[in-house]
């Protein structure tokens, strides 16, 4: 696997710490935590690395921030409203084209419910004069780019909102997101909008007047829709009101993990039933199961296992949910305002420091690709679970 044209770029560097911004003292982007390889012998892994190079690398959900070293400090930061991106720790990590999803932070602390309207401005207008100063990276706007990427070297942001709270009650305000670039956002984060419903609520009244016409806004603007963050029956609404394939984007399956954040079967077979795709979630202490009541790489690909024989591979994808940091400690000093309680379920489980091999962007997909290697699939089962299944559904729901 080649790392990527990376010339060393941190973020905001054209600007004067203490001056400009106030500094945090960062995360180490790698080596953070122990490295570690899932265990393959040298000729697998010959075929991880090959495989890594020729085909392309889609991650359907991530977060690239890097946050503080000291856990205490993640508030303090977030609210600053200025957050780096991992450069370095994207380089190593054989990613090609990486859903970036946006106000992963700010609107968390701006009220109880956040994701205001000029929060959302602000942040991409923040996270793109940043990206506008380095040259690995870049924004993605058309399929083409996608390629583009892989071919260059570099690494193509598809810039998405997990939520379509900020547009309020004004429709065209998704017609601006789209003119900003976003082409790909949630219908719902956890809790109810004016679209629907979220899964943090205990009565799902499904997808709304206003958020049939979102989704068919999107539909005619060219942006994918994502339910993952949405209630069961608001999710089977918008999949079945879509005229297009959407996704959902980070998630596992309630079969093997009884708890609101996993997706009952339904719901995942409606998704593949319309041509969708399935990304399957890595943030700590949500894809668990039985077998596996402690989270690692096994407990994750038991989930993507189970979607992909209940959905076929045609519809499975990887939605890591990652970010550079303390992702515990950032889930506690949020706790109040994301979903964890709800993923939890109440479910008796071990907690853990951060997940082995799926720490961060930089890591994920390696070690995915070594497990499906060990584990005997075939090179085209393969290549279309780490990016032709997203590129097929954003082909069919992408403007022209």
């Amino acid at each position: 696997m080649k790392k990527k044209t990376y010339n060393g770029y941190r973020s905001f560097e054209y600007l004067e710490p203490g001056v400009d911004y106030r500094p945090f003292k960062l995360a180490k982007e790698i080596g953070r935590v122990e490295p570690y390889a899932y265990p393959v012998s040298e000729a697998q892994e010959r075929d991880v690395q090959r495989l890594l190079e020729e085909q392309i690398v889609v991650s359907v959900h991530d977060h690239s921030s890097v946050f503080p070293e000291d856990a205490s400090e993640i508030l303090d930061y977030v609210h600053q409203g200025r957050e780096w991106t991992g450069y370095e720790g994207l380089s190593a990590s054989g990613i090609d084209v990486l859903f970036e999803n946006f106000m992963d932070g700010t609107a968390l602390i701006t009220s109880s419910a956040g994701w205001k309207w000029t929060d959302v401005i602000h942040d991409i207008g923040m996270r793109y004069s940043d990206i506008a100063h380095q040259d690995m990276v870049f924004i993605a706007q058309t399929i083409d780019d996608l390629y583009r990427a892989k071919r260059e070297g570099q690494i193509a942001f598809v810039p998405t909102l997990e939520s379509a709270t900020p547009i309020e009650n004004e429709l065209d305000r998704v017609d601006v997101l789209y003119g900003l670039g976003i082409r790909s956002m949630g219908i719902t984060y956890s809790e109810a909008n004016g679209l629907g419903c979220g899964l943090r609520e205990p009565n799902d009244g499904g997808l709304t007047r206003f958020g049939r016409q979102v989704v068919r806004r999107m539909n005619k603007l060219g942006m994918t829709i994502d339910t993952a963050h949405c209630g069961d029956k608001t999710a089977g609404d918008t999949i079945e009101c879509s005229d297009k394939p959407t996704l959902i984007s980070h998630v596992g399956a309630r079969a093997l993990w009884n708890t609101s954040r996993m997706k009952p079967d339904w719901v995942l077979k409606a998704c593949a039933e319309k041509g969708g795709v399935i990304g399957v979630e890595a943030a700590p202490h949500t894809t668990l199961t039985q077998d596996h009541p402690r989270h690692s790489i096994e407990s994750y690909m038991e989930h993507f296992e189970y979607i992909a024989n209940l959905v076929g591979i045609d519809h499975v994808a990887f939605g890591p949910d990652t970010l550079f940091g303390d992702h515990v400690g950032l889930h506690h000093a949020f706790a109040s305002q994301l979903s964890i309680s709800s993923a939890h379920g109440g479910l008796e489980f071990e907690e853990v420091a951060y997940v082995q091999g799926l720490e961060n962007p930089g890591e994920v997909m390696p070690n995915v690709v070594r497990w499906l290697v060990k584990h005997g699939y075939r090179e085209k089962e393969i290549a279309k679970a780490l990016g032709l299944n997203v590129l097929r559904v954003l082909k069919e729901t992408w403007a022209r």
